[in-house]
């Protein structure tokens, strides 16, 4: 560990962390926390969970809608990268047949880190919805190459706080990043999902 800390800070490795930001603002939650076992038991995915505020869910990366559930609670994206997102906003809201929400955006649309996708009533779903805390997962990621992935914690800012940092495993030699034709990282050694 100690040593992988001086590779880094002297450039011999490079962090090639994915980062994924928060769609909602509000407190972050582990994803155990949360009141389904589909999310709890990362049966949808692994991620984060976040107690909303706001009016507003938004892209949590650029990319493209794959779906806005018909009733208007949950959406799913996928970045250039093929990282695919799950944001469902409560539990149990599908059973509230779209009452509380508005579409902001539609499948297929592209979107950018920060673009609104789905406008809520907090005040209306917090008295309707059995849970407001909203789960946010990497539905895919068993069909990723991930050697770690960081959660964060504490206050969260819609499409500005990385909420989730996915760290790739290393390429194996004569991989398309061995050859370079991947990007390479931010200078910062994270790069935003794309």
């Amino acid at each position: 560990m100690i040593l992988d800390f001086f590779r880094r800070l002297h450039g011999l490795v490079s962090d090639d962390g994915i980062r994924i930001y928060a769609p909602v603002s509000g407190k972050i939650l582990p994803i155990e926390d949360v009141p389904d076992v589909v999310f709890s038991e990362k049966i949808a995915g692994d991620g984060i969970a976040i107690k909303p505020e706001g009016d507003r869910l938004v892209a949590p990366f650029d990319g493209t809608i794959v779906q806005v559930f018909e009733t208007n609670h949950a959406f799913a994206i996928r970045s250039e990268k093929n990282i695919e997102v799950l944001v469902h906003f409560g539990i149990d809201t599908v059973d509230l047949r779209g009452k509380g929400f508005k579409r902001l955006a539609e499948s297929g649309q592209k979107v950018h880190k920060g673009d609104p996708i789905i406008g809520f009533s907090l005040k209306e779903l917090e008295s309707a919805a059995h849970s407001t805390v909203t789960p946010v997962v990497i539905s895919n990621l068993a069909e990723l190459d991930v050697g770690r992935l960081n959660k964060a914690d504490g206050e969260a800012v819609a499409g500005e706080t990385a909420i989730l940092t996915l760290y790739m495993n290393e390429p194996k030699e004569g991989s398309p990043s061995e050859t370079g034709s991947a990007a390479a990282p931010a200078a910062d050694g994270e790069e935003e999902v794309r």
